[in-house]
């Protein structure tokens, strides 16, 4: 009877273990390279991330994290739904006036922590759409479809990305401060001769502009896109990571019984580069660096905060980038005059735009004190896994047809003896050319449909220029050649034909889950 009495206890015990549900943020940076933070090799001398190196010190640290493409939308789409971007047409950089590209009936990961009994939100950059297909945001209406209507009771947002129009916050349906008797028009043709943009105006920029990024002029800085009105609602570029970290924290002390689920989208190292006053000249790399300085400076203030709240051993926290480094995307900022010795992309090759490491392979930490032990993992881990792995850990079974390719690699995420990670991943690009990077353990296949690449030097940023001729085939070992210079296709054709079987597999079968 003692022996059975023990035996449900231990169940009991196992079972509350598995059912814990820690409060869980989501930190995404925006263009942020493998190289980019001191805890991942770069110089003091040329900028500091204390804040981050902490977690990084204090958690688990991965060399290979990954986020699923090597642009801003597809990334954040696979990231929301656990499925590859590659599998849904229109999942792109979103336009300014782009309709929500997930459908409302898509099953996502708020969804899922939903059932779980979570509360969630998203504060900082979307980029994913709002508003109907085929009618896309009514601006001054109320903007329907968006988060709300894909698992999230709460949102805070800059809608697109700030170098697109509009320069407005969106908060819950309705954009903030919005004067009815001055109305906010959006489009992508000149609403009339005189209106002023970066071409008939240049003289005026507070910062250059050097391709596309020349149309509708905000804050001294032209953008993509034309837009006219909402002058109340009208933010100012510099004040964005204090009212991240503003709106975050009222959040968080609001649903601070938990559990809750903040994704935390952080804008700062997205072009155009403005850091706050008070940033600036705090790197020697100009803009680029001092806005990294000011992401790391929100990273501390929200553990700062739940510390304060007595939060911090009952949250994890993901810290992650939805992109590669890129130097040059339409500004003159001093990005590459500036970067001296710094290697954004660490020891990898290409960045934003490139199916290369340095597109898609970034910094990937988890902390969470008093559970996670401290260290560094080479296990394989991708954004695309948080709804997997988080379902799994809270008991919630997901639909067969939903997160198609979300694994569950919580175990690495713990950073658990015997873990072993995801066993394979394809990486895209924007889905321009039917670009894919396919790894399975140290090997990469590198498959350029359009032959063609994107932002590529070895170790250094080039920009957003397109165009550079690539074999549509090559392979790669990783452990050998991480910069991806030598291509094994010939030496290794066995390999090479497994590895072209095995991404078309996953290509044909709509899934890899």
């Amino acid at each position: 009877m003692k022996i059975i009495t023990y035996s449900l206890a231990l169940f009991s015990l196992a079972l509350m273990a598995r059912a814990k549900k820690p409060n869980v943020i989501v930190i995404m940076a925006d263009d942020l390279g493998y190289g980019d933070l001191g805890c991942y090799g770069a110089n003091p001398k040329n900028l500091k991330t204390p804040n981050i190196d902490k977690l990084a010190k204090q958690g688990l640290k991965f060399t290979s994290g990954y986020c699923s493409a090597s642009t801003c939308t597809p990334t954040r789409y696979s990231f929301l739904t656990g499925t590859y971007a590659f599998r849904r047409k229109n999942t792109g950089i979103a336009p300014p006036s782009s309709p929500l590209i997930i459908p409302e009936d898509t099953y996502t990961l708020p969804d899922m922590l939903k059932q779980a009994g979570y509360k969630t939100a998203v504060v900082g950059k979307w980029h994913l759409g709002l508003g109907s297909p085929g009618v896309g945001p009514q601006w001054n209406e109320q903007l329907k479809p968006g988060p709300r209507e894909i698992g999230f009771d709460y949102n805070f947002l800059l809608p697109t990305t700030n170098d697109r129009v509009p320069q407005v916050y969106v908060e819950n349906h309705r954009v903030l401060n919005l004067d009815p008797k001055d109305p906010l028009w959006v489009g992508m043709k000149k609403p009339s001769d005189d209106h002023p943009t970066g071409v008939t105006h240049r003289d005026t920029l507070k910062m250059d502009w050097t391709h596309g990024h020349n149309h509708t002029i905000h804050n001294g800085i032209s953008r993509i896109g034309y837009y006219t009105g909402g002058h109340a609602a009208r933010f100012r570029d510099e004040d964005l990571a204090d009212k991240w970290v503003e709106k975050s924290k009222e959040w968080i002390g609001k649903n601070k019984k938990g559990p809750f689920f903040l994704f935390f989208a952080s804008h700062d190292l997205h072009v155009p580069r403005i850091p706050h006053e008070r940033f600036r000249g705090t790197s020697v790399m100009s803009y680029r660096g001092d806005v990294i300085v000011q992401l790391d400076w929100c990273v501390g203030e929200i553990v700062k905060y739940l510390k304060k709240e007595g939060l911090e051993k009952d949250t994890m926290i993901i810290f992650c980038s939805d992109n590669g480094p890129v130097g040059d995307d339409g500004y003159a900022d001093e990005s590459l005059e500036k970067m001296g010795d710094h290697k954004a992309a660490g020891i990898y090759s290409g960045g934003k735009y490139s199916i290369f490491e340095g597109g898609t392979r970034t910094p990937f930490i988890t902390y969470w004190p008093g559970t996670i032990k401290p260290g560094v993992s080479d296990k394989l881990v991708c954004t695309i896994d948080l709804a997997g792995s988080l379902a799994n850990h809270l008991g919630v079974k997901l639909p067969k047809d939903a997160c198609l390719d979300s694994l569950d690699v919580m175990d690495s995420m713990l950073g658990k003896k015997k873990a072993k990670g995801r066993p394979h991943l394809i990486q895209q690009d924007n889905g321009r050319g039917n670009n894919y990077g396919y790894r399975v353990g140290n090997w990469k296949l590198q498959r350029h449909d359009s032959k063609k690449t994107s932002n590529y030097q070895v170790n250094k940023l080039l920009g957003g220029q397109r165009g550079q001729k690539v074999p549509q085939f090559a392979l790669f070992d990783l452990s050998q050649d991480p910069a991806e210079k030598n291509d094994l296709s010939a030496k290794h054709p066995q390999i090479m034909t497994k590895m072209k079987t095995g991404l078309q597999k996953f290509l044909d079968d709509g899934r890899s889950r």
